[in-house]
């Protein structure tokens, strides 16, 4: 009752909610989510396995070659579906696959412009024979022609705007010889490009209003160039300072305060060892968990990516939570409101990634499990308002769940192999399985139930059918409200479609009704307002709602619209 009324609270649930984090398989997780973040993820930030025989973590990490590729292709054709126009695809590698993954990324997506920088993630080295590797790989892909973000420099530097030296003549670039206007120690505006047989008599001019005109001649007299042609200076015009020069005349400076990012990152804070596992163990100090990122290798990846202010960010390898750490930090620093996605399968969802982000939303700053300090109000301010977690069934928990119609039904499945018999046989004599949605059990969707085998013994668990029907239908929700009628309960999502639909979903028991108790239904939605100046409204099982329509087939529909392959 108490989550229910908390819930009902939010005016817009979805924008509230600033983290989603999915216990699944990801392929699973990659075909539920379509619907809903197709085309609207900024940054795909993913570290899959390495395929490293050395690297002994829960994935079953010694594949070949064809089959590391088949898992890899299989879940990038659906990742990149995900990301906006100028969205980012960021995936780390080390040397064992590197050369085939840029292979792989050419022969899917061979339109798109990619780049593979290094890491140096392990100054140290791996100790062994032959080379000792410091360093990993991670590759940016992304539409040609897209303009990555600048690294922002710790300590500003400031240099003449004026080129001098070798290939800083007029002649060498006319477009960059062009007249730039000042007002005490202020850049006020730009002049045009000059004729080729015009030539300034000094490199300073005053003008009327207090105002000089400044030309790139250097001392010696010689017509020199600035450093930006005149289509771009105005880019850097916030950078430019004005200073006092020999003899009074005034000079113009370009304060350098960020950068283009360059391929090699080799700084002390890509170590994995110090801000990977040591900041880790920090948080969560039994964590057992391998080779986790720097933060600041993700923190990096996703300002390259120009992550923006209510961008969103998906991670469908994703470990210990260190992007969802990172989108936290960002957040933290600049009051942004980017959202992350964390998919993960293993065990350490439950005692390493889950506990982390429920730790660095409560502070930034732990030491050995404990907080350094409490969070400041803006910290707090700042911090994810609402995680919310799904677990969704496994490959396992589908198959423990099947059950056949007839005995024959069972036999045939062990008997016979052939893929055309399998997929009829899914269709029609396991028509009533559980996992397969038994549409005639939607009459009651809040009992609806699944055996899961944990821990060497299977136990029967309830389905959340209203919140799976919202992913499958790509429902942005905007309020959820739970209704008592007399004892009746009803839970009513209302919400947004990608084509800007307004959509009400009402769910409620209708096990055993009789003609009297739809009408009373009936009755109680318009009572209610429940469908009010909604597009579309659906409801499990039948009814006789004006415009309403039943969910029960669409809802079967879209469980196997793209996961039968």
């Amino acid at each position: 009752d108490f989550t229910d009324r908390l819930l009902a609270s939010f005016d817009n649930l979805d924008e509230m909610t600033d983290g989603l984090l999915v216990h699944s398989e990801n392929w699973q997780a990659l075909n539920l989510l379509q619907e809903k973040y197709r085309e609207r993820v900024k940054c795909i930030y993913i570290d899959p396995p390495y395929n490293s025989k050395a690297s002994e973590i829960v994935y079953k990490n010694n594949y070949k070659h064809s089959s590391w590729l088949s898992l890899m292709a299989n879940r990038l054709s659906f990742t990149f579906n995900c990301l906006k126009d100028d969205g980012v695809l960021v995936c780390a590698i080390d040397e064992n696959e590197q050369e085939r993954l840029g292979l792989l990324f050419e022969h899917l997506f061979p339109e798109a412009e990619r780049t593979c920088i290094t890491v140096v993630h392990n100054p140290r080295g791996i100790q062994g024979k032959g080379f000792s590797y410091t360093h990993e790989f991670a590759y940016f892909l992304h539409k040609a022609g897209l303009e990555l973000g600048p690294r922002e420099l710790p300590n500003a530097k400031a240099k003449p705007l004026m080129k001098t030296g070798s290939e800083s003549e007029r002649e060498t670039a006319k477009n960059c010889f062009y007249p730039i206007f000042v007002k005490g120690s202020y850049v006020v505006g730009f002049g045009s490009i000059p004729p080729d047989d015009f030539h300034p008599n000094a490199p300073v001019r005053t003008l009327k209003g207090g105002k000089k005109e400044l030309w790139p001649i250097s001392s010696d007299g010689r017509e020199r160039k600035w450093r930006y042609a005149r289509h771009s200076i105005e880019r850097v015009a916030d950078q430019l300072e004005v200073r006092e020069g020999h003899g009074g005349l005034p000079v113009i400076y370009l304060r350098k305060e960020r950068e283009a990012y360059r391929t090699v990152w080799s700084d002390a804070e890509f170590n994995a060892a110090e801000y990977g596992s040591t900041l880790l163990k920090n948080i969560i100090p039994e964590a057992d968990f391998s080779f986790p990122k720097s933060i600041w290798t993700v923190y990096h990846s996703l300002k390259a990516a120009k992550v923006a202010h209510i961008d969103l960010v998906l991670d469908h390898f994703a470990g210990s939570g260190t992007t969802g750490h990172a989108v936290i930090n960002l957040n933290r620093e600049d009051g942004g409101r980017r959202k992350f996605i964390l998919v993960e399968m293993a065990d350490y969802f439950d005692t390493v990634l889950l506990p982390r982000i429920k730790k660095v939303t409560f502070t930034p700053e732990w030491k050995d499990g404990k907080p350094k300090r409490m969070a400041t109000a803006e910290e707090a301010k700042r911090s994810p308002r609402i995680v919310k977690v799904i677990r969704l069934e496994s490959y396992e928990d589908a198959l423990n769940n099947l059950t056949f119609d007839e005995e024959s039904g069972q036999k045939a499945l062990e008997l016979f192999k052939d893929e055309y018999l399998l997929s009829y046989m899914l269709k029609w004599e396991t028509r009533h399985s559980e996992t397969l949605l038994n549409v005639e059990k939607l009459q009651s969707p809040f009992s609806y139930k699944l055996h899961l085998h944990r821990d060497g013994e299977t136990r029967e668990r309830p389905v959340d059918l209203p919140e799976t029907f919202n992913y499958l239908l790509g429902l942005d929700v905007q309020t959820r409200r739970v209704l008592d009628d007399d004892g009746r309960r009803y839970l009513v999502y209302r919400g947004t479609l990608r084509n800007g639909r307004t959509v009400v979903v009402i769910w409620r028991e209708t096990q055993g009704w009789t003609e009297a108790d739809y009408q009373r239904d009936c009755d109680f939605v318009k009572e209610q307002k429940l469908a009010e100046g909604a597009d579309e409204v659906f409801v499990n099982g039948d009814s006789c709602i004006p415009g309403a329509r039943s969910l029960d087939s669409l809802f079967k529909a879209r469980m196997f619209a793209g996961g039968e392959a």
